[in-house]
């Protein structure tokens, strides 16, 4: 019995013990655990800023500009009405480890070896990225000098991005991709925030501004350039595809070719100022998208200019501003509905605007014969838009150009094919019907051009 109530004494004097170490490991342990974190929170913001403040004050002693694109910033402030400036540290102290500027290839020169040498002084340490400069390939020459693409400047556990962009013949701006990733102890992975793929972005107007008592220079409506992030992504032609494309195919080069082939751009430049216009997103289609793909130019022989929308697009306004531009409407075939499809001619060249309609595991557009009112679909794999630069144009095309034109020409697709029926040669045509003959008149609707 005594030695029962030794043992229960000497278990309730362990659980109080073990009780006193939980708390003390909970509330003094604990607390400097997150007081630690909490400072290091303060000392990695404050490091963020002052790097970000030693970067901006060397790249204006050198008279280098460079904006401040970093998305979570420009986020931040695109709503503020009181002035940036007047709270210390508000809206570049975010805690983020990765802060990232652009810098226009205009300005990059000499100097810029001299603010990289300056900030490795500083104790930055430095890394450089290049690229080949694709405004010097060509079809007949597939090479091009590296010009730079990244720099990455980091100290202590703060890096700024400084993304350079190169103005393009089609007036926008590009910058080239990069796989750089830095892991952290405290975070992880850190990935760049531009540069998964190569981007285009439209020129902008530039302003200088104070944030946080630093002047720098930002995007004047920082809404445009965010809301471009999302669908910056680029792919350039592949010329040497197209080399050996001509290689095994000479280039056309009768009158007639070269003659159809400055049309045809004509054609496609009008067209894109009127869809641009009226914000409707589009892309190169069928026997264009072709060209561009396989020999990064017109098909002289397809004779006309093809473009896809999403019907979900489409503007009722857009037939009537194709006519005040100068296009002269051939045909309308279905209904918006259904197998929407309208015909322009500029010139003697026709452009066909094909509508694209979203299933839940494919895309599709349709097709009418004029003659039987017999309806026809070509199916395709989901896909998204990319840009691209096409006869010094900056255009979309999908985003998975080859299960594109497999879709619609095979694996054949190197082959020239200057015969083709656009009934039964696509793989993906499939006859689905008639039209009901009370619907004729209104579904299919041909028009004198001349």
């Amino acid at each position: 019995m005594r030695r029962s109530h030794i043992l229960v004494g000497l278990t309730f004097c362990s659980i109080i013990f073990l009780s006193v170490q939980l708390y003390f490991l909970s509330n003094v342990v604990g607390r400097k655990d997150s007081e630690v974190n909490t400072n290091n929170k303060k000392n990695m913001k404050q490091q963020a800023y002052e790097n970000i403040k030693t970067f901006l004050a060397t790249c204006n002693s050198h008279k280098i500009p460079v904006v401040l694109i970093d998305p979570l910033v420009l986020a931040s402030i695109v709503n503020v009405s009181e002035k940036l400036s007047e709270k210390t540290c508000r809206f570049l102290c975010t805690g983020d480890r990765l802060t990232t500027f652009g810098a226009i290839n205009n300005n990059w020169g000499p100097e810029w070896q001299d603010i990289v040498s300056e900030m490795t002084k500083k104790g930055f340490s430095t890394t450089m990225f290049t690229t080949r400069d694709p405004r010097l390939v060509t079809v007949d020459s597939v090479s091009s000098p590296s010009v730079p693409a990244h720099v990455l400047l980091q100290r202590q556990d703060h890096t700024i991005h400084l993304v350079i962009f190169y103005e393009r013949p089609g007036n926008y701006l590009w910058h080239a991709p990069t796989r750089w990733r830095r892991r952290s102890p405290q975070t992880g992975e850190i990935r760049l925030k531009f540069g998964d793929s190569a981007g285009a972005y439209d020129k902008m107007e530039i302003v200088g501004v104070t944030i946080d008592n630093i002047a720098m220079l930002v995007p004047h409506n920082p809404s445009v350039f965010l809301n471009q992030i999302p669908h910056s992504k680029f792919l350039e032609c592949n010329h040497k595809r197209a080399k050996d494309f001509y290689a095994k195919y000479p280039r056309d080069s009768t009158p007639e070719a070269v003659l159809f082939r400055k049309e045809a751009r004509d054609v496609l430049t009008r067209g894109k100022i009127v869809l641009d216009q009226l914000g409707v997103r589009f892309w190169m289609s069928s026997g264009t998208c072709l060209g561009w793909f396989r020999q990064c130019d017109i098909i002289p022989y397809g004779m006309d200019v093809d473009l896809g929308i999403w019907i979900k697009d489409y503007n009722p306004k857009l037939i009537a501003w194709f006519k005040m531009s100068g296009f002269h409407l051939e045909h309308l075939f279905g209904k918006v509905s259904d197998s929407f499809q309208l015909s322009f001619v500029y010139g003697s060249v026709k452009l066909d605007l094909f509508f694209f309609y979203e299933e839940a595991d494919h895309m599709w557009n349709g097709g009418t014969q004029a003659k039987t009112g017999g309806k026809f679909k070509y199916y395709f794999p989901k896909f998204t838009l990319c840009w691209t630069e096409f006869l010094e144009l900056k255009i979309q095309i999908p985003c998975e150009t080859r299960d594109y034109i497999e879709a619609n020409y095979g694996k054949n697709w190197f082959e020239p094919v200057k015969k083709w029926d656009w009934k039964k040669s696509p793989p993906n045509v499939v006859k689905i019907g008639q039209w009901n003959k009370d619907e004729l008149d209104d579904v299919i609707q041909m028009f004198d051009v001349h």
